[in-house]
């Protein structure tokens, strides 16, 4: 081959790799402001609705991803038909593609995450971790310690609400005769879960797409890990104090885990790696390299199924806690990880893509153009940043921080890093500010409420304002 065509094959190759970010640069200049148009006006009512039936999902027993979802797509039409109107249908369909992109990156990169997460549970990897907690015979100050260190740590790989309920699990089995202490660890467990995931991009959906967009290199998120500490510490050594020293009575249970499970939490571990090796080495979507971890689990599966023996299946019985047989028999110990990926929460992952879209939307239309402008110009980067923690203790912290990468402002390294923070321990704040806690308010309905939770939120606040001290302090020279 002559160095000729290797130099166009080369600009060929040039042009491709720019061609998508070129057309999105150029339908951004080409948008249309329709902050101030009725069609703008009628997007932002369309969103706000949605968000209101979210809100009330449980009132109205409607799955949040119908209404966001729908929301959606109404706007979308409407920008449609504007555009289209004013020949530049071409635009809208770039800006919207763009979108797409983003959340199809994402969702293959959580769809990989949850597979391991629902494999290592059918293989009883929690229910064991549970059972040598409860075995334990630990105090009930021992205990709150302990659940909330875990699920510090475990939330930083795991989604928060996961780990959340699976610390609440032993909590509620080992204090079920103490409500005011499960009351508290609860708390505890919500605050910990949610600073374990600020400081790794695997930890939490707003650190990941953080990561994902560039924005921050994937082991500068550990400069936080400090600051998450301070957020998970100052609160959890005042509530110590609440915490009654009794020994609770013992209780003695016994999980075996099924064939493969630490081979597959070290699969996990394989595929965290790959994702990171993909991103930072490589150069490619961190979701590439989710998938290509997926067929670890593929393959690993295909051994355990050629592998299978027949053995006894083994429940655990709800009253005593103690195995016994289970009524599905050998074939519930068959490996399928078709079975784990069915197994998805659904509804928050189309939740999520009515999010992106509608928050795209919102962007498209110009409102959060002018939304920078006031936060990040106005007020400034510091005063935005901490006060959109505030504002993630009562909106999801997924379209708040969706909301700010679609900002893009100018801001240094410390300041990206400080959002992060803010917008994932900010919705310890409340009880509805993060899914850990709405799902333990569930798990322990009329012991952990939203009063059980507000009572300490001052004591909570402390920690974020500590944690952001602590940013500013430790990590001054990324400012």
């Amino acid at each position: 081959m002559n160095n000729s065509n290797r130099g166009l094959r080369g600009l060929l190759g040039t042009a491709f790799f720019f061609l998508p970010n070129l057309a999105v640069a150029e339908a951004s200049s080409q948008a249309l402001d329709l902050s101030g148009h009725w069609v703008g006006y009628l997007c932002v009512g369309l969103f706000a609705i949605a968000y209101l039936l979210v809100v009330l999902e449980e009132v109205l027993e409607l799955r949040k991803s119908k209404p966001m979802m729908l929301a959606a797509a109404l706007i979308w039409v409407a920008i449609a038909l504007v555009y289209k109107d004013q020949g530049l249908s071409a635009v809208a369909e770039t800006a919207i593609r763009h979108d797409v992109l983003d959340y199809g990156e994402l969702l293959l990169f959580l769809i990989v995450s949850i597979a391991y997460i629902n494999a290592m549970e059918e293989r009883r990897v929690f229910d064991s971790l549970r059972a040598w907690l409860v075995n334990k015979g630990l105090s009930y100050r021992q205990l709150f310690w302990v659940t909330g260190i875990l699920a510090f740590l475990i939330s930083s790989v795991s989604n928060n609400m996961t780990t959340a309920m699976l610390m609440c699990a032993v909590v509620m089995a080992v204090g079920k005769d103490n409500p005011k202490f499960v009351g508290i660890a609860c708390v505890n467990t919500v605050v910990a879960a949610n600073a374990g995931g600020a400081f790794c991009p695997f930890g939490d959906i707003t650190t990941l797409m953080v990561w994902q967009k560039g924005i921050i290199e994937f082991w500068a998120f550990f400069t936080l890990f400090v600051p998450s500490v301070i957020n998970f510490l100052i609160p959890a050594a005042i509530m110590h104090f609440a915490i009654p020293k009794a020994q609770p009575a013992p209780i003695h249970t016994q999980v075996v885990t099924r064939r493969g499970a630490k081979r597959i939490v070290v699969l996990f571990l394989l595929t965290v790696l790959t994702a990171v090796g993909f991103q930072n080495s490589l150069h490619m979507p961190a979701a590439v390299g989710m998938m290509a971890g997926l067929t670890y689990l593929q393959l690993f599966g295909y051994f355990l199924h050629i592998t299978h023996r027949d053995e006894p299946e083994l429940g655990l019985d709800p009253m005593s806690g103690e195995e016994a047989p289970d009524a599905g028999g050998e074939d519930s110990l068959r490996f399928d990880v078709f079975h784990h990926l069915a197994r998805m929460e659904w509804d928050t992952l189309l939740f999520f893509y009515g999010v992106v879209l509608c928050v795209g939307g919102m962007n498209f239309l110009g409102y959060l153009g002018h939304l920078s402008e006031f936060l990040y110009g106005e007020l400034g980067a510091t005063p935005a940043n901490v006060l959109v923690g505030l504002i993630s203790a009562l909106i999801d912290n997924i379209p708040v921080m969706f909301a700010i990468l679609a900002m893009r402002p100018e801001m240094s390294e410390g300041q990206w890093l400080l959002v992060t923070l803010t917008a994932g321990v900010g919705g310890s704040l409340l009880s509805v500010g993060s899914a850990a806690g709405v799902a333990l308010m569930g798990q322990a309905k009329g012991i952990y409420t939203f009063m059980t939770h507000l009572k300490w939120t001052p004591v909570i606040a402390l920690g974020y304002l500590g944690s952001v001290a602590a940013h500013f302090l430790i990590n001054s020279a990324l400012f």
